[in-house]
């Protein structure tokens, strides 16, 4: 069900919108965690750390591919904030080609360099070759990741969240199954892990794409809007592409760490690979509400309600806080014993450099929240050239770390890199998030502290919204 983000109370609207995206994120944790689970389990310590070892790699194009359909999507919202459904469905129109242009460019460059790019990472021979074969075919299979995440962007900005955890659940479902019946049965190896993820993502897209069509009567996409418009099309990729490069850049970062880590050996890369795997859970919640300030901002940009932006981010900036008390001391508690679902329990030095770094990184959960309510914020705004600042600050805090601290203190290094990132992140993100907020007030004088939602401040403020 579409939602109207720009009435009602603030926190209501963004957890209500949240609870479903955080149920999908656990579902999309999912489908890595059914890899993982199945993966090591089947295929033993080797090939889940073959598995794990591409996991900065895929996020720097898989990342990319993400960011750059978050942002797509961005302008959507602020076309449905302002009651434009007519340029809804003509700019949703233009995502079929900028999807598929952007996909095909991202398999041209991985056909030819995810060799070069392992081989840089330093990954380990005996790991390496596992982590070949399913990297290679994750990064083959994008159209289908950039399908469903196309379709779902869509849907979220114009506020429903629902629909595409129904259909992600379903293709959960569908990649659990073929993962046993490709690695159990075929003996496929660790490609079977990457075929289910593909074949069961390319389903979700398909039931996205069905249930636009169908569901929504202003979406009925005519023939007209599917002409290439060059000037939507550079307007969503303005906003685009710097979100996809903020993942980008985040994600080199990210490859830097992951090199220093695999020139530790084989134990270090399990240890991190099984706590990512816990982190990504625990800290779902916070990304979650990172991705609902996204629309949130987007749609009361459109609207003119610049006052419900400044309460929905205190807001949530409060709640997100209480629940990083609780991430910590699970953690805490009990972290080492969720990385047994990756690790077989005899394996004692890689379960306890695991628990090491996940209660290190829990310890500075605050920080990421702020990035992730700030970021996505500034991002729905219109902002995400400004914002990919913030993954320049990670990428130097990453880079400073892997070449000064780990190879002087080893292990206790890497357990510094991801709080590193996220302070040097926050440091430009709160600044430029208060910059800007002056600068919508500025050019929109006449708009009150506590404005009325009316129509002449929707169409004063789309100006700024349609930059």
């Amino acid at each position: 069900m579409i939602k109207d983000m720009t009435t009602g109370s603030p926190l209501k609207c963004i957890l209500r919108f949240c609870i479903p995206l955080l149920i999908g994120n656990l579902f999309q944790q999912f489908y890595n965690l059914a890899d993982s689970i199945l993966v090591g389990r089947i295929l033993g310590l080797n090939a889940f750390a073959g598995v794990g070892v591409t996991g900065a790699l895929n996020f720097l194009i898989i990342g990319f591919a993400l960011g750059v359909c978050s942002g797509l999507s961005i302008p959507i919202s602020q076309s449905f904030g302002a009651g434009r459904t007519d340029l809804v469905r003509k700019r949703t129109a233009q995502l079929v080609w900028l999807g598929f242009g952007i996909s095909v460019l991202i398999q041209i460059v991985c056909f030819f360099w995810t060799d070069d790019l392992l081989r840089l990472m330093n990954t380990p021979e005996e790991i390496f070759d596992d982590a070949y074969r399913y990297i290679f075919l994750i990064f083959m299979g994008v159209g289908a990741t950039m399908l469903y995440n196309l379709s779902s962007a869509v849907l979220r900005a114009l506020g429903d969240s629902r629909t595409p955890l129904h259909f992600l659940v379903g293709a959960v479902a569908i990649n659990v199954f073929l993962d046993i019946l490709f690695m159990k049965y075929l003996h496929t190896g660790v490609e079977g892990a990457a075929w289910a993820t593909i074949l069961s993502q390319l389903a979700s897209g398909i039931a996205c794409v069905l249930y636009i069509l169908r569901k929504i009567p202003f979406m009925n996409i005519r023939r007209s809007d599917l002409r290439p418009d060059w000037r939507i099309m550079r307007l969503m990729l303005r906003i685009g592409v710097p979100m996809g490069a903020q993942f980008a850049i985040t994600a080199v970062g990210s490859i830097i760490m992951q090199s220093a880590v695999n020139g530790l050996g084989a134990t270090a890369v399990a240890a991190v690979s099984a706590a990512a795997k816990v982190h990504n859970i625990v800290a779902a919640p916070l990304e979650s509400c990172g991705i609902a300030m996204a629309t949130y901002c987007g749609q009361n940009l459109g609207a003119g309600r610049i006052d419900r932006i400044r309460r929905g981010v205190l807001d949530t900036t409060v709640v997100s806080m209480l629940y990083c008390v609780a991430a910590f001391l699970f953690n805490y508690t009990a972290g080492q014993k969720v990385a047994l679902l990756f690790v077989d329990a005899s394996e004692i030095r890689v379960l306890r450099l695991a628990q090491q770094y996940l209660v290190a990184m829990s310890a500075f959960y605050p920080t990421l929240a702020v990035i992730f309510i700030f970021r996505n914020g500034l991002q729905g705004m219109g902002y995400s050239g400004e914002a990919m600042l913030a993954g320049v600050s990670e990428l130097i805090a990453r880079v400073l770390v892997a070449f000064v601290l780990v190879g002087r203190i080893g292990f206790n290094g890497v357990c510094c890199a991801n709080p590193s990132a996220w302070v040097f992140a926050d440091t430009v993100l709160l600044v430029l998030y208060f910059r800007e907020m002056r600068h919508i007030r500025s050019a929109n004088p006449a708009l009150p502290a506590e404005a009325a939602h009316t129509e002449p401040q929707r169409k004063l403020s789309s100006a700024h919204a349609y930059r």
